[in-house]
């Protein structure tokens, strides 16, 4: 048995400009909206509403000021979904967990010193977590800028080959989309938004057995 698992990141407000396939679990991996608007939420959660999925999966990214100012409050507004912050949740015995932090970005949301203060974060993902979902890049893992400079967390990179999920799903460098992979973990950059915020790309499709040992796309 496997489940078939759908991923974006970056709608930055177009979701409902996006063509989602059908699958089991529908993950979003940060930066719903453009302003981060409470608003926002309430148009997204009704956008997750209408999917067909099972189960959807969200985590916030730099550009959602409203959930970072409330997450209690926002998490009930996402009513339509399993609302990640620095947590795990079950899906067939497959542990997906969800984090919203990255090195710290032009004062933005959810931004953390690099260092001790986000590796606080990372020690925080459980060991036996097989979906690992972040809003920001592992260090040479999607995270090559238009300038190129690399631009990941190090300090992330380091626990994910230590604890090696089966994926890692993150965004937040626009240009970074596709996949890459180590010898344990296939690296998913979502981003559906080029670096100009221009709808560019579509939402990523794989399968992991519920085993917990295989990844296919």
């Amino acid at each position: 048995m496997s489940l078939k698992i759908v991923a974006v990141a970056d709608t930055h407000g177009y979701h409902h400009d996006l063509t989602i396939p059908d699958g089991d679990i529908f993950i979003h991996a940060g930066d719903i909206s453009a302003y981060g608007r409470e608003t926002d939420l309430a148009d997204f959660n009704d956008f997750l509403g209408s999917l067909p999925h099972r189960i959807k999966i969200v985590i916030a990214g730099n550009h959602d000021f409203a959930i970072e100012r409330d997450p209690q409050g926002s998490a009930a507004i996402l009513s339509n979904c399993v609302y990640l912050q620095d947590a795990s949740c079950l899906v067939d015995g497959v542990r997906f967990y969800g984090s919203p932090w990255q090195p710290w970005f032009h004062d933005w949301a959810f931004n953390l010193q690099r260092g001790a203060e986000i590796r606080a974060k990372w020690e925080l993902i459980p060991e036996d977590a097989q979906v690992l979902i972040t809003h920001g890049p592992p260090y040479g893992h999607g995270d090559l800028t238009v300038h190129g400079s690399r631009v990941g967390c190090q300090d992330l990179l380091e626990f994910v080959e230590r604890f090696q999920p089966l994926v890692h799903v993150f965004g937040h460098i626009h240009e970074g989309y596709g996949i890459t992979a180590n010898v344990h973990t296939k690296f998913i950059n979502a981003s559906v938004v080029d670096q100009d915020f221009v709808l560019s790309h579509p939402p990523t499709v794989f399968n992991v057995d519920v085993s917990g040992k295989r990844v296919w796309f």
